[in-house]
Order: structure tokens, then C-alpha cells, then sequence
């Protein structure tokens, strides 16, 4: 256990009406944790020595129990509705004091740490729990104060965790038994209901995605990031599931910032967490061999499960949930940046998954494009994904993090057009998804191309080539880009029949111009000029 003023601390937890709990254990090690863990029945050793639990009932988030306090700090600020959902004042503190009493036999494991990794701008937190592995997987995933820190540590916003306190829908005025839910007038989180660790860590990137943009004027990203072992230049990468996000930032020949949520200051980007959360989904050391590395004690594995009679972990095993996960700290990966910050980044990546095979493998963005997909944060699910898709299904999600997004879309799109002209940033739109025809006809583009795209983008080899622009969106497509085939720069080229990919533009012209609606009344003349153009194929 490291040092702490138990004074201090008493006094803080008298002050959330905590005074008279069964016991109190603060900030201890992970092997303490896993100790605890292990004693209260939480979960098992794997044979590399990671804590293996099972969240129960929620395997992931649930984005419609997820709700934000309405009070006079967020009544004009956050952007409300189907996202960002309002809970009243009224509600939040009886549910809160019916939250407090269940917790009188309890043993709470409490953590003191920070979120930022930049020390300008990081936010001190507390997480209080009443389960040591949803303890450690915050001593994971948030960065750890020195001791001599901990000796007057007083949190800027608490985090209190009790996945066996369920809520009274009729009572509470919750939609289930299940909430997570920010007071930004009160600075904490409440959740109960479910045993997803994913609920503290995105909640607390939703009070940083508040309060940055606005009194920092630091856009807050959910991306990966990664720096250049010689030349020191970030890359930023945006993208939704299953778009290769992960995959395309773990890059051998750079060093790993981050993989999740970044800051962007006028200094340079920073990382708001002092771990990874990776799926694990069919895992394997050849695919994934820094994941299958950062396996071992210490992180906690979720919702996975053993090869029969053996403590080996199947990764191919998704009878629980496809959603398996991996907590661990960025110090079991050899190639992190720690502390994981760098410098002003002179690439961004729009990773889309376009699965109608009509976006060019990579194009690059003026501004108000640039602002534009950033909104729209398009990618596209296949056929045979979720039961009914019989053809590609077009999503969208808000600065590709919508879930997280506490104000318009606008603001942080806003942010980052000014960053990109400030600073002269490259913003490149990479489809890793199809091309030659849609799912089902075309085929999936290389990853070795794409790695091979991004390669030239990095080391500006695509700043002297000339530039093809596409109809309808508008794109710059470079004519050629070192170790990848020209001819399938042009996607309309890798089609046979020209009309149904004409077609099949027009269609996802469309789409995106629909799902801009909602975000037209607060859009500026540059964002809205980068929309397609359908009738241009008229």
C-alpha cells in the first residue's frame, strides 16, 4: 500500500457519506488486488498469471443507461438527446443516498490516480469499489501518482462503482436496474447495475471530453496514436470497431502513445490513460504480438475462457461474448511511450471500413472535408455481421466516439480545423475495407497495402505526387504511392461495371448527407462545403 493521509482520506469519504462502511482499502498494489480478488471469488489465474473474470450479464457498455445530471453547468452546454440522455437533480441524490446505505457491510477498494498523462492537464481522480479486480483494472488503465503525491491528494472527480446495486426503474427514474451516470456540479460518477469495467473508464472520458474543449480549448480524441522512433513525429489514428485501428498503429518501427483517448494541446497530444483495453477475440501471438505479450500478471482478462482442463486461455472462444478484453498497463508494452505523451502530430488517419467498395484506399482532406468525415465518423458493417444485414449497413458515429461526446459534434470538429491549419496538418481518409465491388462481390484491400499507404504518408513520400480528385466527395486521390498497385488507387477502376459503382456512390452520397441533417443547424459554411455532391452524378 502506498502512503497515504489516512486523515485526509477519512475526512473525504465522511464528506460522500462513507464514514461507516465495513472497511477501507486505499490505493493497494496489484498484487494486493489480485490477493483480494482471488479470496473474494472474483475470478481465476490464467497460466501466464492474469486475473481471468466473467462481468456477468453486461459484457459492454449500455449506451442508453448512461446519463448525464441536468443542472445549471450542462442545461446549455451538452448537446442532449439520444447520446447524451438528462437525469434530474432530484433523482440523482436519492439515488445516490440509496446507493450510499447498501454499502454499510461492504469492504470499498479505493484508488487514487490521474487521467492525463500530460501533468498541465491531467485530472486527479478517485475510484471507489466494492470489487478489488474492478480496482485493479483502474490501477491499469488510469495513471499512478509517485508516493510522495499521495500524501495530499485531493480528487478533482470520484468515481464510486457498485455493480450489485441495482436501481428501481419506477423509483429511481432510470430505464433499467443498470445506470452509469455524470454530475458535473457534484464531480461524480455513479455506477451500479452492471460489472462492465468499460463504464468507469469511458466515464471519465466523458468529463474529459466536457470539460477540455471548453476551458482548455484541448480537443479531446478517441483514437490511437503512435510517434516516429527517429523523428519523433505523432500520428493520430480515428476509426470505428473493426476498421483497424488498433492493428495500424501497433507499427514496428514506431513507439505506441496510446491506443484509445488523446489530447491535443497546443504543445503537442497526450495520452488520458495509463493502459490498453484490446479485444482478444480470436488472439493470436503472430497477429497480435504485443497484446499476446502484455499478458501476464497483472492484467485482467474479461469474459475469456480455459481449453478444457487446462488454465489456457481460448481466445477463439466466444460463447460468453465476442466482446473479450484484455486490461493491462502501458509499461507491459515494449514499444510504449512513457510518459506517454508527443508532439504535434503531422498526420491523422480517418480509418473507415467502407464495405460498398466505393471510397479509394487513401485520399487526402482540405479542411472542411477534414471537418466533415470527422462528424460524420462514417465505416460500414458487412453481410452476416448481426442477423437481417443481407448487404452493407452504413454507420455513423460523431467524431467516431459519439457515445462520449458530451457537447455538439461541431465544437470538436471546429477544434480540430483550427488545429489542422495552425499547425499545417496532413488528414488522410484510409479505407480499409473493399474494393473491385462491394462486399460480396469485391475483396478486401491488402493490409499490406494499407500499411504500405500509411508508410507514405509518414515519411512524405506522397507530398510531391500529383493528385487525382474524385467526383462527388471530392477526394484527392494520389496517382501513385510507393509499393502499392496504381491501379487500385482509383476504386471506380477496380470495378467492371462502372454504372453500378456510379450507383453505388450515389447511394453512399447519401447517406452521409442524411445523417448530416442533424448536425446542419450548428455547422459552418467550410464544414457543410465538404459534403459530397450528389448531383454531380446526375
Amino acid at each position: 500500500m502506498k502512503t497515504t493521509n489516512l486523515k485526509s482520506l477519512m475526512e473525504d469519504m465522511v464528506g460522500l457519506g462513507l464514514a461507516n462502511v465495513k472497511g477501507v482499502l486505499w490505493n493497494l498494489t496489484p498484487a494486493e488486488l489480485i490477493t483480494e480478488a482471488l479470496k473474494n471469488g472474483e475470478g481465476v489465474l490464467s497460466d501466464t498469471g492474469a486475473l481471468m473474470v466473467n462481468t456477468g450479464k453486461f459484457t459492454g457498455r449500455s449506451p442508453k443507461d448512461r446519463y448525464i445530471v441536468k443542472d445549471k453547468i450542462t442545461k446549455d452546454t451538452v448537446w442532449w438527446g439520444d447520446i447524451n440522455i438528462s437525469f434530474d437533480e432530484d433523482k440523482f441524490d436519492a439515488l445516490y443516498n440509496k446507493m450510499i446505505k447498501s454499502l454499510g457491510d461492504k469492504i470499498l477498494y479505493v484508488r487514487d490516480a490521474y487521467a492525463g498523462a500530460d501533468e498541465k492537464y491531467r485530472m486527479k481522480l478517485r475510484v471507489i469499489d466494492t470489487q478489488a479486480s474492478h480496482n485493479l483494472f483502474c490501477y491499469n488503465m488510469f495513471i499512478q501518482p509517485q508516493n510522495e503525491d499521495l500524501s495530499d491528494f485531493h480528487p478533482e472527480f470520484t468515481v464510486l462503482a457498485v455493480p450489485e446495486f441495482y436501481a428501481d426503474p419506477e423509483v429511481d427514474g432510470t430505464r433499467q436496474k443498470n445506470f452509469a451516470i455524470v454530475n458535473f456540479t457534484k464531480k461524480i460518477i455513479i455506477v451500479g447495475g452492471t460489472a462492465y469495467t468499460g463504464e468507469t473508464k469511458k466515464g471519465i472520458f466523458s468529463v474529459l471530453n466536457f470539460l477540455l474543449p471548453e476551458k482548455e480549448h484541448v480537443l479531446s480524441m478517441h483514437c490511437s496514436a503512435n510517434i516516429g522512433k527517429e523523428e519523433k513525429d505523432s500520428a493520430v489514428f480515428f476509426g470505428l470497431s473493426g476498421t483497424g485501428k488498433t492493428t495500424l498503429s501497433a507499427d514496428p518501427n514506431r513507439l505506441l502513445i496510446g491506443d484509445d483517448e488523446h489530447g491535443w494541446t497546443d504543445d503537442g497530444i497526450f495520452n488520458f490513460e495509463g493502459g490498453c483495453y484490446a479485444k482478444t477475440i480470436d488472439l493470436t501471438q503472430e497477429k497480435e504480438p504485443e497484446i499476446w505479450d502484455a499478458i501476464k500478471f497483472g492484467a485482467i482478462l474479461e469474459n475469456t475462457k480455459f481449453f478444457p482442463g487446462t488454465n489456457t486461455v481460448d481466445y477463439s472462444d466466444s460463447s460468453i461474448t465476442e466482446n473479450t478484453r484484455v486490461s493491462y498497463p502501458l509499461k507491459n508494452v515494449n514499444n510504449a511511450v512513457i510518459p506517454s505523451v508527443g508532439g504535434i502530430p503531422k498526420n491523422i488517419f480517418f480509418l473507415t471500413c467502407d464495405a460498398n467498395g466505393v471510397l479509394p484506399p487513401i485520399s487526402k482532406l482540405t479542411v472542411g472535408q477534414a471537418m466533415y468525415h470527422f462528424i460524420s465518423g462514417y465505416t460500414a458493417k458487412v453481410a452476416g455481421t448481426e442477423a437481417g444485414i443481407t448487404e452493407p449497413v452504413s454507420v455513423f458515429s460523431a467524431c467516431f466516439g459519439a457515445p462520449f461526446m458530451p457537447l455538439h459534434p461541431t465544437k470538436y470538429a471546429e477544434l480540430l480545423g483550427e488545429k489542422m491549419v495552425k499547425h499545417g496538418v496532413n488528414i488522410w481518409l484510409i479505407n480499409t475495407g473493399w474494393s473491385g465491388g462491394a462486399y460480396g462481390t469485391g475483396s478486401r484491400i491488402k493490409l499490406k497495402y494499407t500499411r504500405a499507404m500509411i508508410t507514405a504518408a509518414l515519411t512524405g513520400k506522397l507530398e510531391e505526387v500529383e493528385y487525382y480528385k474524385q467526383p462527388v466527395f471530392g477526394l484527392q486521390i494520389p496517382l501513385q504511392v510507393p509499393n502499392v498497385p496504381e491501379d487500385i488507387l482509383d476504386p471506380r477502376n477496380t470495378w467492371e461495371n462502372k454504372n453500378a459503382f456510379d450507383n453505388q456512390t450515389e447511394k453512399l452520397a447519401t447517406q452521409f448527407n442524411e445523417n448530416f441533417e442533424k448536425f446542419e443547424e450548428y455547422a459552418n459554411e467550410e464544414i457543410l462545403d465538404g459534403a459530397p455532391k450528389v448531383q454531380e452524378l446526375a
